[in-house]
């Protein structure tokens, strides 16, 4: 970077104001090193190509989040590999911890829990960054009382629920991510930070420091930094096997976002006549939006070409995650005769009228005995109950629909904070 002015130093990391991108926002650049920390500092090593394994991980599950809409302050890798581009925040001095499995000091402080106890839902904790202290444990009044408030944004009840519900969505989609590797994610702490424009946002790292990840859900095979921690001495041969399982993180989360070729979940969209098309382009925008790459259009008609019906829904029999969106007005046979002659889910999207609408409804609604498909009555939300089913074969999808709803209940907090503030 042409200039660089140093605003906070680390454990593990630096800190640098860099020049405001194009559209004015204030940004930092982020430079990791190769030190290795336990117990705040009281354990402390150096170990080669750590800072760059640790920032790869970092920018592979930043990309992968900012791809499923999550709101986060990161921007852009940097020009070396120890380094990466942020929005400027304000660090909100809180730690927040979810939780899968009971392991680790969790068990320390609830005696009577058993190790490898599961969270449904998870376990949400929160600790105030105090090295001097240990990171003591907060509550949610204690964090209210404190009288936080950054970039002019006070943190108040309702934003103790956001960073709450973003925790809880981070993970959600970090655990699908490295389900499809093999892999359990035990637990994990985040960090919150307010923008200049006063928007809390997922900020600082998320690497390999940040969580505890069992292969085969097997604690003796974590790959994480907790490895670390249980060395009773810090040996060479220690030091060489946490650099390989950083660098195997690393390697593993570049999968976090698939090719576009291995992902298969495949949306059809098949209406009765061409008048339908803006009904048709609806769903799809909606199902792109929704991270569903594979969308197919096709116009059929049940009454007037039956036996070409059957031929159409018989080509996408073939193994492939699919769901079948029927889009017909009037009397729809469509989603019915292709429901009773198909495996694939068909969910009835009926382009109805306002004259006839009240009659023609029924048309969608009542079926016969072993026909099982469902009625929508619009194409986007038809889209997006197409997305929840392929959401169970692709992590994108579920993460995409995740942060969806996250957004809307994050617009209820703001309208309550303007009307509670005024």
């Amino acid at each position: 970077m042409a200039t660089e002015e140093r605003i906070n130093e680390g454990k593990t990391k630096e800190i640098f104001r860099i020049p405001p991108g194009d559209d004015g926002t204030k940004l930092v650049l982020v430079r990791s090193r190769d030190t290795l920390t336990a117990f705040n500092a009281k354990r402390k090593d150096e170990v080669d190509g750590k800072a760059v394994f640790a920032t790869q991980t970092t920018i592979n599950v930043f990309n992968y989040l900012n791809d499923l809409g999550c709101p986060t302050a990161f921007v852009r890798a940097g020009d070396k590999e120890n380094e990466f581009i942020a929005q400027e925040c304000l660090m909100i001095p809180i730690e927040w911890v979810a939780r899968r499995i009971a392991t680790g000091s969790f068990l320390k402080r609830n005696p009577g829990v058993p190790e490898g106890y599961t969270f449904k839902p998870l376990k949400i904790e929160t600790f105030f960054k105090d090295d001097a202290n240990d990171d003591p444990q907060w509550s949610d009044e204690q964090i209210l009382n404190a009288k936080f408030e950054f970039n002019n944004r006070k943190i108040g009840k309702n934003e103790i629920y956001w960073m709450k519900r973003l925790t809880d969505a981070v993970f959600r989609v970090l655990e699908k991510a490295w389900r499809t590797l093999g892999c359990a994610l035990v637990d994990m702490k985040v960090e919150f930070g307010v923008t200049s424009k006063g928007q809390i946002v997922l900020a600082d790292v998320i690497d390999n420091d940040s969580w505890r990840v069992w292969p085969g859900g097997d604690k003796r095979l974590q790959l994480d930094k907790q490895f670390y921690r249980d060395l009773n001495e810090v040996t060479g041969d220690a030091l060489v096997e946490l650099k390989k399982n950083y660098h195997k993180v690393q390697i593993l989360t570049e999968d976090f976002l698939p090719r576009p070729e291995d992902r298969k979940a495949r949306l059809l969209i098949v209406a009765g006549s061409g008048a339908d098309k803006p009904f048709i382009d609806e769903a799809a925008l909606l199902a792109g939006k929704y991270g569903i790459t594979n969308v197919f259009r096709r116009i059929s008609s049940a009454h007037k070409s039956t036996s070409e019906a059957l031929d159409l829904i018989a080509e996408y029999e073939d193994g492939t995650p699919t769901v079948v969106i029927c889009i017909a007005g009037r009397s729809n046979g469509l989603g019915p005769v292709l429901s009773s002659n198909s495996t694939l889910p068909v969910i009835n999207a009926p382009n109805n009228s306002a004259d006839w609408a009240a009659q023609d409804i029924w048309s969608s609604l009542r079926m016969p005995t072993g026909v099982g498909c469902t009625t929508v009555l619009n194409s986007s939300e038809a889209a997006l109950a197409a997305a929840k089913i392929l959401s169970l074969n692709d992590h994108i999808i579920f993460g995409r629909i995740l942060f969806t709803q996250l957004s809307n209940v994050g617009k209820v907090f703001e309208a309550d904070n303007l009307f509670n503030n005024n």
